[in-house]
């Protein structure tokens, strides 16, 4: 199997089936960004496995998934998705 191949079904993989947190199904394909925030943050805060905070870990989830799949986001999605970040630092009280 070519390296590329190999790099991108690990970081598929990871999405899916991330160590740390149990993710909701299609949770990065919804259009509504607090409803992506919501997701990650209930998934972060209901988690066992996770090696840092809560808002740690549904953050860096999101921000692996924007940056696995940036070349093929529509602007759109990326704004979405950027959104989302946003909506989840003020889930999290953290607005600075």
């Amino acid at each position: 199997m070519p390296e590329n191949q190999r790099k991108k079904r690990w970081s598929a993989d990871v999405t899916a089936h991330s160590n740390a947190l149990d993710l909701e199904l299609e949770v990065f394909e919804n259009e509504d960004a607090g409803e992506i925030a919501q997701s990650l943050k209930r998934s972060a805060e209901a988690s066992d496995r996770r090696k840092s905070s809560p808002f740690r870990s549904a953050m860096s989830m999101l921000t692996f998934y924007i940056n696995r799949a940036e070349r093929n986001l529509p602007p759109e999605r990326k704004q979405t998705l950027e959104a989302a970040k946003a909506r989840l630092r003020e889930l999290f009280g953290r607005n600075h």
